[in-house]
């Protein structure tokens, strides 16, 4: 049976009696102003972005959040509790790009900055009711009358204070890295944000054959889960430690890992091949051969091959092709052998002119490659490979790993110090501690501080033609350095991009 629901069981009443009464006596300022000048607890809140509804991830969150200063404010501590509006950064600008019907960075440069960061300022509020009710209806007691708001020049001032700070020590640099990039919103990623995006997908791998330079039919197999990257190849890289083979098939001499020959061979063509001599892969170290496709004159040593700790047996032939514009260790390597650089993509993913796949996108050229090595004796084998794959966590986008310039702050020379935090801190479970946050303290890398794009607070940072850098800490500082008398309505681009120091 159905229990009828009476008015003592008609919550949303309760509920909204409650707050009003909390409202009309000034219940939260009370909570605040009664503990004026005891010991003070501080209550950093990560703020929501006010351009989309609130959802049930959103009142967990904030009803756990509001548990600690709550706690603190009942034991009779001042506990400074301010509203924050996230104000900024790329989901306010595609919301303001679908509004406007841009794509991408051109679209929106056609549309003009300055009117897309006044349509962006304007977003950001369309759903500024609904977060304040729901604040209100899960008791989350705030001091929403004064709120911080990220694209105020108050707050941005803020962060250009921080950021002359890391600067004097010494942690702030510019920097040409292979960096996760999404071609769509043109930008650099940091770890974090990655690590929001990640999906399994299933790609074609390529099993590629490689001439050998000077020797008939003589192949170097190498493997590769981004054929769109092959045209951009300067390099292969073996394990100085592994054993490779050198047998015959077809008429044809493969080299390649002896013990990840069965993964890739059926045993038909195992009865059918020969093997003739095994060598350890520092043996092949200086192997020349003839790159798949002669799309660059380079003015450095390339395609020969080099060597790697890195390269292993879990998967593929045992040889890695190396792109230096589209991969951390292809990069590293890159700069320890004084391979060439060549970036034959753009930054929204499309082949240059000059290439046989120009202004095609990278996962539509794939087929194209398969076909053109196919019909020339150089693909092995197309496999489909499924595995985890970092996608945009904005637009969904999948992203290439990419040389950009870009500002970094050098986090990987505070590590030692980040460790030594992170075990001071009482985590709540535990296996936090030396888990998740253990594991990102352990392996932190350099954070990638910028983004190319237009709505957000603007790095503070000019350089003169000599090379040297000033950090700018406040509009004060920047108007006292400033060249000419400066009239900006507001700290951001297209304004900030005027003033020269």
């Amino acid at each position: 049976m159905y229990q009828k629901v009476t008015s003592d069981m008609d919550f949303v009443s309760r509920e909204e009696e409650i707050s009003r009464f909390w409202r009309d006596n000034h219940i939260v300022e009370k909570s605040l102003s009664l503990r004026d000048g005891q010991e003070r607890y501080t209550f950093y809140d990560g703020p929501p972005t006010a351009n989309g509804k609130p959802h049930i991830g959103h009142i967990v969150t904030r009803a756990m959040k509001d548990l600690f200063p709550r706690f603190h404010t009942m034991k009779g501590k001042s506990v400074l509790r301010i509203a924050g509006w996230d104000t900024h950064g790329l989901p306010v600008e595609l919301e303001v790009e679908k509004k406007l019907g841009l794509d991408g960075k051109p679209g929106i440069e056609a549309y003009g900055i300055e009117p897309f960061i006044q349509e962006c300022k304007q977003s950001v509020w369309k759903y500024l009711n609904e977060w304040e009710d729901i604040s209100r209806r899960v008791a989350y007691w705030l001091d929403m009358e004064h709120p911080y708001v990220t694209y105020h020049d108050e707050y941005i001032e803020s962060v250009w204070w921080s950021i002359k700070e890391v600067a004097q020590k010494g942690l702030l640099y510019r920097g040409h890295k292979v960096v996760p990039y999404c071609p769509r919103c043109g930008t650099a990623l940091s770890s974090h944000e990655v690590a929001q995006g990640y999906k399994e997908v299933e790609d074609a791998s390529a099993y590629v054959k490689f001439p050998v330079k000077g020797e008939k039919n003589t192949f170097l197999l190498a493997w590769t889960t981004t054929p769109w990257t092959l045209p951009s190849n300067v390099a292969l890289c073996v394990n100085v430690n592994v054993e490779y083979a050198f047998f015959k098939l077809k008429n044809e001499t493969l080299i390649m890992a002896k013990e990840l020959i069965s993964s890739l061979f059926d045993e038909h063509d195992r009865t059918e091949m020969q093997i003739l001599k095994t060598v350890k892969g520092g043996e092949l170290l200086g192997m020349e051969y003839e790159p798949l496709w002669r799309l660059f004159e380079p003015r450095e040593k390339a395609w020969y091959v080099v060597g790697d700790n890195y390269v292993t047996l879990d998967d593929g032939t045992g040889i890695v092709h190396i792109a230096p514009a589209f991969g951390e260790d292809d990069a590293r390597l890159g700069q320890a052998h004084g391979l060439p650089f060549a970036q034959l993509v753009d930054p929204q993913g499309l082949f240059v002119a000059g290439t046989p796949f120009a202004n095609t996108y990278i996962k539509d050229a794939d087929p194209l490659i398969f076909a053109d090595l196919s019909a020339r004796g150089l693909l092995q084998k197309k496999a489909p490979y499924t595995h985890n794959y970092p996608h945009c966590w904005r637009c969904d986008t999948p992203l290439m790993y990419y040389a950009r310039g870009g500002w970094f702050i050098r986090m990987t020379a505070v590590r030692d110090e980040l460790i030594k935090n992170n075990q001071s801190i009482s985590w709540y479970p535990e296996n936090i501690r030396d888990g998740r946050m253990g594991n990102f303290v352990d392996n932190v890398m350099d954070w990638a501080l910028s983004r190319e794009r237009y709505w957000g607070t603007p790095l503070p940072v000019w350089l003169c033609p000599k090379g040297h850098m000033h950090v700018a800490g406040s509009r004060a500082e920047l108007e006292k350095m400033s060249a000419a008398p400066l009239h900006l309505p507001e700290l951001h681009r297209p304004y900030i991009d005027q003033v020269v120091l």
